[in-house]
């Protein structure tokens, strides 16, 4: 009696998935040599799944079919269809503001720029609230308000606002809190007073910064926890890290939008809070005692 062939039905997902997160999300449902295929693909994301279906088998140490078995569980018809998107993804890491205008340019609906953007930026936020792993994100605030722990906060030529609005909210709430200013001639003297146990947090978004990754290298054999706020097509700091935030920054402009990034930067914000909030009372009231003394804000009564 013949048999039918195995037919893998391909899951649906959102065309705006990377392969990382469908790897990611699939996870669980894998197999010992399909797990042990996806940390060779995450590896080096993307790069690693761009040679020959034969050469990313035996980079894994499994079969050709495994990989193939693999592609279509992610929901891809193939292996073709497979390094397609990791081009995609690839070509979207590099690409330079003139060409996401360019690209938004020729692609955008029509409508007013208001609707398009505000559409855009808000799943924008859905999305990245969606795959954020509530238990992550918990660890990570708690690491945060350990007073044992020193934070120290840098971000990037784009990012360093956002990593500067962490810093000044941290530190209000806490003692021990650190801005480390981005160029890497200036970082050294933040680096020789890590300690094993810290915290740096990190914001890293494309087109990723080869200071961020050396100081994210270095607080690393230095003992320190990282904790990296990066996009969708992440990092390659990820590999340093012990907790990843992936957050959506595509708009139709030719500048990245950091709403979701702020969003998860303000929540984290609360949630320390929170946890400290006796304490960080205290040092609240302090501080408005010292900008009255200051004459720092204008009083109305």
């Amino acid at each position: 009696m013949l048999t039918k062939p195995a037919v893998f039905e391909r899951p649906a997902r959102p065309v705006s998935d990377t392969v990382l997160e469908r790897i990611r999300q699939m996870h669980d449902s894998l197999t010992r040599a399909e797990r042990q295929l996806a940390a060779v693909l995450t590896e080096n994301y993307p790069v690693s799944g761009l040679g020959s279906i034969t050469r990313v088998a035996e980079a894994a140490d499994v079969s050709t079919p495994t990989v193939a078995r693999m592609v279509q569980k992610l929901g891809f018809s193939g292996f073709p269809e497979f390094q397609d998107a990791l081009r995609g993804e690839l070509e979207a890491r590099i690409s330079s503001p003139i060409a996401k205008h360019e690209n938004w340019s020729r692609d955008a609906p029509e409508g007013h720029i208001l609707n398009r953007f505000t559409d855009k930026v808000t799943q924008n936020i859905r999305q990245t609230v969606a795959q954020i792993d509530p238990a992550a994100f918990d660890a990570t605030a708690a690491l945060l308000a350990d007073t044992d722990r020193a934070v120290f906060v840098t971000g990037g030529r784009i990012t360093h606002a956002l990593s500067e609005y962490f810093h000044l909210h941290c530190q209000v709430i806490r003692q021990g809190v650190r801005h480390i200013r981005s160029t890497s001639n200036a970082w050294p003297h933040d680096v020789l007073d890590i300690a094993p146990g810290d915290v740096l947090v990190i914001y890293d978004i494309r087109r990723y910064e080869n200071a961020a990754l050396r100081l994210a290298e270095m607080a690393e054999e230095r003992g320190a926890e990282i904790v990296l706020i990066t996009d969708q097509w992440q990092s390659p700091i990820e590999r340093h890290a012990r907790h990843t935030f992936n957050c959506r920054i595509e708009a139709p402009s030719a500048w990245d939008s950091s709403l979701a990034i702020m969003l998860l930067t303000e929540t984290l914000i609360a949630a320390v809070q929170d946890l400290l909030w006796d304490s960080t009372s205290e040092r609240m009231r302090a501080l408005e005692g010292i900008f009255d003394q200051s004459r720092t804000f204008r009083k109305f009564v």
